[in-house]
């Protein structure tokens, strides 16, 4: 499905009525063609968790209840989707009759799965029981006041380097920022990198960062090129890039991508 038919920067009518039809799939493929991956070899495993905060609909007796919710769809899906459709679709829901939070747990578990090609995980939460906010993944070193010798805002995969001892360690950055590649609004997002392998200069990887500031694309297709590009120019033996995405429209995406298997932290940093 094309992006000109998306609902994403256009003009839109609020539903009044359950609406899974308002879900829109974005391909996966065309992304990953352009950083040289064929379709079923990709170099990671992953997830998107995608954090709701805007969730209500009416109990039975006509009393709106709320709740915030977590949606984890799998980096294998057919496709992913668009963030401005899921919020549309979540409003549908809003003066709608169910029965149980189980109901409704169900009926986005399975809405999400049919648009996206895969089984997508849903759990929904008492707003009683948040999460309270980090500034930063926790043991995370943050690279942001690293010396550099110059910026440019033009995203360049070859200032990346790494040589010397094998190390661990845990980076961040708060400096990524991309534009949505429909409307040209900004993402902002912090960027985090744990790795095994020759350590990866500082200095080059603050430089890289911001370079993806003018650079427009999906938040899951930002982290995938980190990813391809780190193993590419740095050769780590493990590897593990995810961003946590600033709440747009009451939801903030939150991608994840390893070498090994595993899942996205369940995690709440303070611009979300």
């Amino acid at each position: 499905m094309a992006l000109d038919h998306a609902p994403l920067g256009k003009t839109s009518d609020y539903p009044e009525h359950y609406a899974p039809e308002l879900l829109f799939p974005v391909p996966r493929d065309d992304n990953r063609r352009r950083i040289d991956l064929e379709d079923g070899r990709w170099p990671w495993f992953g997830e998107d968790l995608w954090q709701a905060w805007e969730l209500s609909w009416l109990r039975p007796s006509g009393v709106p209840e709320v709740a915030w919710g977590e949606f984890r769809l799998p980096a294998a899906s057919p496709s992913l989707i668009e963030s401005k459709s899921l919020k549309l679709y979540l409003n549908s829901l809003n003066q709608e009759v169910f029965s149980s939070h189980d109901q409704v747990r169900d009926t986005i578990q399975g809405d999400l799965s049919s648009a996206c090609g895969a089984q997508v995980t849903v759990t929904l939460f008492s707003i009683d029981r948040g999460m309270a906010a980090a500034g930063r993944p926790d043991g995370a070193i943050l690279i942001d006041d690293e010396p550099v010798d110059s910026v440019a805002y033009d995203y360049c995969p070859d200032v990346l380097r790494a040589d010397g001892d094998t190390v661990t360690e845990s980076l961040c950055s708060h400096l990524l920022k991309s534009n949505c590649p429909v409307t040209g609004q900004p993402d902002w997002g912090t960027l985090h990198i744990e790795y095994t392998g020759p350590a990866i200069d500082r200095s080059a990887l603050l430089r890289y960062v911001v370079g993806f500031r003018q650079k427009q694309d999906f938040h899951e297709h930002c982290v995938e090129t980190v990813f391809t590009d780190l193993m590419e120019a740095c050769r780590p033996e493990h590897l593990t890039v995810s961003a946590r995405y600033t709440r747009r429209g009451g939801l903030d995406i939150n991608p994840w991508r390893s070498t090994g298997p595993g899942e996205a932290p369940r995690l709440r940093l303070v611009r979300q």
